[in-house]
């Protein structure tokens, strides 16, 4: 519940609809976006800044998000 407060003050600017599918995605696989997750924290501690990390990995996986969707 936590982390999900964490990413919907992230996500102020992008409509409902749209975040209630990301946080659907999220429940449905947790074990994929944590490892996403960590994999994006790797690369911060590596000296990329958070956006650019973030962008790296998601398209390692962009096959896999595409299929969720």
């Amino acid at each position: 519940m936590l982390m999900k407060k964490m990413l919907q003050s992230k996500m102020k600017d992008v409509p409902k609809e749209q975040q209630d599918k990301i946080f659907s995605m999220i429940e449905k696989n947790p074990d994929f976006f944590q490892k996403v997750a960590v994999e994006v924290q790797e690369k911060i501690k590596q000296g990329k800044d958070q956006m650019s990390a973030t962008m790296e990995v998601m398209s390692q996986y962009q096959d896999e998000l595409k299929g969720m969707l």
